[in-house]
């Protein structure tokens, strides 16, 4: 399914603007340094600290792709400013609490949900042991772990909601495409039952009109070029009967990265050359949904990507996922998954390859472009039929001669 922006439904900047309110808990920090509490090259540290907490705190919210779904950048930003705030609080005093407040709400909206509470937990703790060291008087350090709780269930409840948010359009899109694929099924069977009958029984009516004019050419190549045209728009509607019916390939990848997107599974979709020859594109579409189904049941995979090129003469497919890299077919039987697949393809006269590679897996598919079908021979047209020959008098012979060269109105002799 292809989707319009982020599938949270919110922009990176709407997240940001969102999440950043709470950037007013700073003023302390912030108040701190102006007020001269801290002073000299502590200050100047002590700026320096708060631009790079804010920085990575900003970085958290744009690296990811949506809430609960953080990338390598996401992680490696959550280490640096979670470090930033367990450190600064006992240099510049307790004052900085604050930092801790804000990695209890990163967590909750950045982390998967297990991974979220567990470092939400750790945050409290640690919370409640900068107090100690900090010497913050205890109605200061209960607020703070108060904070630290409400906030990360508040912004944990926001974070679900957008997620739930985000898989509705998907289901509704879901809805769309199978309402899409009745309504074709539905035009498929009209097309087939209406127009298939009527240029059939044409056909039939033409063949049979052209018997019966063999005599006169002129009527008769009339009646075969009916005839052609009528066939021939009996091959195009069935044609077009078939293509409604198949699920062709760029349904079938919209179908697989939204069930990829859906899984947690960021899918990057790149297609040059298309559109396929018919018989390449429902084949490629077979290998996008096995390959699919391969990522979703036995890769655990984060990242999954799906090329498709064609330059005329072949076809390629390839899937790449950064998973575990099993292989589903050996326990699914022959004839079906991977291995169904890789029958299909050699039976096309194209290569399979599947298999695990570093850092993930790999399945990729070439096949040539079918070779175009040659032209029906068309029928002799029939020559002009040669006159009749006058067929010979019974009594032919000499009597029969005279009396067919006798002049009308002459008595012939009378034989002795």
């Amino acid at each position: 399914m292809s989707l319009s922006g982020p599938p949270d439904g919110l922009s990176p900047v709407r997240r940001l603007l969102m999440i950043s309110v709470g950037l007013v808990y700073l003023v302390t920090p912030v108040l701190g340094v102006l007020r001269g509490q801290v002073t000299g090259a502590r200050a100047v540290w002590a700026c320096v600290a708060l631009i790079v907490f804010v920085g990575g705190y900003v970085g958290i919210v744009l690296s990811q792709r949506t809430f609960g779904r953080p990338s390598r950048w996401t992680y490696a930003l959550l280490g640096l400013t979670t470090l930033l705030a367990v450190a600064l609080p006992p240099i510049f005093g307790g004052g900085w609490l604050a930092l801790p407040v804000y990695m209890s709400v990163a967590f909750a909206m950045a982390l998967p949900r297990r991974q979220a509470v567990a470092a939400v937990a750790a945050m409290g703790v640690t919370v409640a042991g900068l107090g100690l060291v900090t010497g913050t008087d205890s109605g200061t350090l209960v607020l703070l772990l108060f904070q630290v709780v409400t906030l990360a269930v508040l912004f944990t409840n926001v974070r679900n909601t957008r997620l739930l948010v985000s898989r509705l359009r998907e289901a509704q899109g879901e809805v769309a495409r199978l309402a899409a694929g009745e309504e074709r099924l539905r035009i498929a069977r009209d097309l087939h039952d209406l127009l298939g009958h009527s240029l059939s029984l044409i056909a039939m009516k033409a063949e049979l009109a052209g018997r019966l004019a063999e005599g006169s050419p002129a009527v008769w190549r009339e009646v075969r070029d009916i005839e052609e045209v009528a066939r021939q728009a009996l091959v195009e509607v069935r044609e077009a009967v078939t293509g409604y019916r198949q699920r062709g390939l760029a349904e079938a990848v919209d179908g697989v990265r939204a069930a990829l997107e859906s899984a947690g599974t960021d899918t990057s979709v790149r297609l040059s050359g298309t559109p396929l020859p018919a018989a390449l594109d429902g084949l490629l579409a077979w290998a996008v949904r096995e390959g699919g189904t391969n990522v979703l049941r036995h890769s655990g995979a984060r990242r999954c990507g799906i090329t498709v090129t064609y330059d005329g003469a072949e076809a390629t497919l390839e899937i790449t996922d950064d998973g575990r890299g099993q292989v589903g077919s050996a326990a699914e039987g022959e004839g079906n998954g991977l291995a169904g697949l890789a029958e299909r393809v050699a039976a096309a006269g194209g290569t399979m390859a599947a298999g695990p590679v570093r850092g993930g897996f790999r399945l990729a598919v070439r096949v040539p472009a079918p070779e175009p079908e040659p032209e029906p021979a068309r029928k002799p047209e029939p020559g002009p039929e040669p006159e009749p020959k006058p067929e010979p008098d019974p009594e032919s012979g000499p009597a029969g001669s005279a009396a067919a060269m006798a002049v009308p109105g002459e008595r012939e002799p009378e034989q002795p």
